[in-house]
C-alpha cells in the first residue's frame, strides 16, 4: 500500500468487536492503536467491568465469517478449535414427578452454532494483533474526551495497584492525559460507550435506552466425578419457567456456565427468603439442584454472584461526519436471548470495511481530502445499513426470550417448526427457511430476515386457511355419509389423517 494512503485509526475497546476491527484495519496497512480502559484482557487477574463473566458467547454463521474475513491465517481455525458445537436445545421438566427432556433441533440440515468462553475467542484476537507490526496496544487508559471536528482524543492513563502522587495529578485530581491524534476512531467500547457518549456531543443521534424487568445471574455445573459432562455438551439447555428461565452452556473444562433470567421482583423475594432459593428451583427448574448442582454450591453462586441488569440500545446513527463510527454494543446492545451480540458486532466490522473498500477510502495514491470525503459516505453507507438490521435483531432478540421461557413447550410452535422444516427438506427450491436458521446460519441481512418471515407468515396462515377449509368440508361430507359415528370420532380421525399426512411428507 502507498505510504499516502495510509491511515491512523484509533479502536476504543479491546473486547472481540473492537480488537476484530484492529485486525481489518491494520490489514489494510492502516496505523492503528487500540485503546482499553481495563488491564490487559489476556491477564486472568483483570477484573472484567461488571465483576463477573460475561454470558457465555455464541458464535454462529455471520461471527464465523466475519473474522475469516480478516484474512489472518488459521485464526478462525484457532477459535473453533475452541469451540463446542450445540446442534439445538435441550428442553427439561418434570410430568407425573419423572424428570424428562426434549431435544429440540435447530437445523433441519444438521447445522450448530458454537459455545465459545469469550476470553478464548478474545485472546486469539489479541494475539494476532501483537504479532502485527503496524498495531501497538494500550491497557488501562480510559477515553476522557474527544474533539471530532479536529480529530483528537484524550486517554487518561492509569497504573494499576499505584496510587498517583499529588504533584502528579491532573485537574480534578485526575491523573494526567495524553493527547492522541487520528484520521477516524472507532468506538467498540461496549453499551456504555464513551466513544458514543461523546460522540452525540457532535452528532443529532437519536438514542433509545431500555432495561428490561429481568436480571441474570451466573451458576455452574461442574463436570462429574468422572471428570465429563454432566448433560449433553451439544445442546443449550433451557429449563423454561414463563416468566423466567434457567439455561446452561457448555464449557472446555467439561462444566456448564449457566444463568437465571427472572424479574426483579422474584431476585427481590429471594434475596429477602433466601432459604426459599431451593425450593423455588425444585419447582420451576426440576433437575437442577440437587442432582446437577449442589445446594451449597447454589447458595453460594446467588449469595456471591452479582444480579446484573440486561440493557436493550437503540441508537441512530452509527457515525459523524468522516470522524468517528461507533460497533457492537457501542451502537446496540442487543438482548442475549439470540445469541446475536457478538455475531452482530462481530458483522458490523465486516459490513463497515466492505462500505471503506466500497467507497475507494483504500485506493492507493488518494489524497486526504478525497480520503476524508470517501471516507464520510462509507461511513453514512455502513449506517443506513446497520441502523436497520440493529433495530431488527433487538427486536427478534426481544421476541425470542419469550420463545425460549415458554414457546418451546407450545404445541402450536412445534406444530409451526415442524411444518416449516419439512418445507425446507421437502421442497428447497422454495428458498422456505426457519427464522432461526436465516439468523443464525446465513449472512442475510436481518431487516431482510424480518421481511422474508413475515411474508412466509402470510403464506403459511394462507395455507392452514385452506387446508382447514378443505377440512370442513370433508369432515361434513363424511357426518353426512356416517351419521352414525359421533363428532368426537371424527374429530380424532381428522386429526390422525393430518399428523400421517405430515409424517409421510417429512420422510
Amino acid at each position: 500500500m502507498a505510504a499516502s494512503s495510509r491511515q491512523k485509526v484509533v479502536v476504543v475497546g479491546a473486547g472481540p468487536v473492537g480488537s476484530l476491527a484492529a485486525l481489518y484495519a491494520a490489514s489494510r496497512g492502516d496505523e492503528v492503536e487500540v485503546y482499553e480502559l481495563r488491564g490487559d484482557l489476556r491477564d486472568p487477574a483483570t477484573v472484567p467491568l461488571n465483576f463477573t463473566k460475561s454470558i457465555n458467547l455464541a458464535l454462529s454463521e455471520r461471527g464465523i465469517t466475519s473474522i475469516q474475513q480478516s484474512h489472518r491465517s488459521g485464526l478462525i481455525d484457532d477459535v473453533l478449535r475452541e469451540t463446542i458445537p450445540m446442534y439445538g436445545r435441550m428442553i427439561h421438566g418434570r410430568e407425573s414427578g419423572q424428570l424428562w427432556e426434549a431435544a429440540q433441533a435447530y437445523d433441519i440440515h444438521g447445522r450448530a452454532i458454537n459455545a465459545v468462553d469469550r476470553s478464548t475467542l478474545n485472546n486469539a484476537l489479541l494475539d494476532e494483533l501483537e504479532r502485527s507490526p503496524n498495531v501497538k496496544l494500550f491497557f488501562n487508559h480510559k477515553l476522557t474526551g474527544a474533539d471530532f471536528r479536529t480529530n483528537k482524543a484524550w486517554f487518561e492513563r492509569r497504573i494499576p495497584g499505584e496510587t498517583p502522587q499529588p504533584d502528579s495529578l491532573g485537574v480534578a485530581g485526575r491523573s494526567p492525559e495524553i493527547e492522541v491524534s487520528y484520521d477516524y476512531l472507532i468506538g467498540a467500547d461496549g453499551a456504555h460507550s464513551a466513544a458514543r457518549f461523546h460522540m452525540m456531543k457532535f452528532a443529532h443521534v437519536d438514542y433509545q435506552q431500555e432495561y428490561i424487568d429481568t436480571l441474570w445471574c451466573e451458576f455452574r455445573i461442574p463436570p462429574s466425578e468422572k471428570g465429563e459432562y454432566r448433560i449433553s455438551p451439544n445442546h443449550l439447555h433451557i429449563w423454561p419457567g414463563r416468566e423466567f428461565m434457567f439455561i446452561a452452556l457448555p464449557s472446555a473444562d467439561k462444566s456448564f456456565t449457566c444463568t437465571l433470567f427472572a424479574p426483579e421482583a422474584n431476585y427481590t423475594a429471594l434475596e429477602n427468603a433466601p432459604h426459599n432459593l431451593h425450593a423455588f428451583f425444585d419447582e420451576h427448574f426440576p433437575g437442577v439442584c440437587p442432582e446437577l448442582i449442589d445446594p451449597e454450591a447454589l447458595n453460594e453462586s446467588f449469595n456471591l454472584n452479582p444480579h446484573l441488569p440486561i440493557i436493550s440500545i437503540k441508537c441512530r446513527p452509527h457515525h459523524y461526519s468522516s470522524t468517528v463510527v461507533i460497533l457492537g454494543d457501542a451502537a446496540h446492545a442487543v438482548l442475549p436471548f439470540y445469541g446475536q451480540g457478538l455475531n452482530a458486532g462481530l458483522e458490523d466490522v465486516r459490513v463497515l470495511f466492505e462500505q471503506l473498500d466500497k467507497h475507494g477510502v483504500y485506493d492507493p495514491d488518494t489524497s486526504v481530502y478525497t480520503r476524508s470525503v470517501r471516507r464520510q459516505a462509507a461511513f453514512q453507507a455502513y449506517t443506513d445499513v446497520r441502523c436497520d438490521d440493529a433495530h431488527a435483531i433487538n427486536d427478534l432478540s426481544k421476541e425470542n426470550f419469550l420463545e425460549m421461557r415458554a414457546g418451546v413447550k407450545s404445541p402450536l410452535y412445534k406444530l409451526r417448526k415442524s411444518i416449516e422444516e419439512t418445507i425446507d427438506r421437502r421442497l428447497p427450491f422454495l428458498g422456505w427457511r426457519t427464522q432461526y436458521a436465516r439468523i443464525s446460519f446465513s449472512t442475510q441481512r436481518y431487516s431482510e430476515v424480518v421481511q422474508a418471515v413475515r411474508h412466509q407468515s402470510e403464506v403459511l396462515g394462507i395455507g392452514l386457511t385452506s387446508a382447514l377449509v378443505t377440512g370442513a368440508g370433508a369432515l361434513s361430507v363424511f357426518m353426512w355419509k356416517y351419521p352414525h359415528l359421533s363428532p368426537v370420532s371424527l374429530f380424532q380421525w381428522t386429526l390422525h389423517s393430518l399428523a400421517k399426512g405430515l409424517s409421510r411428507l417429512s420422510r
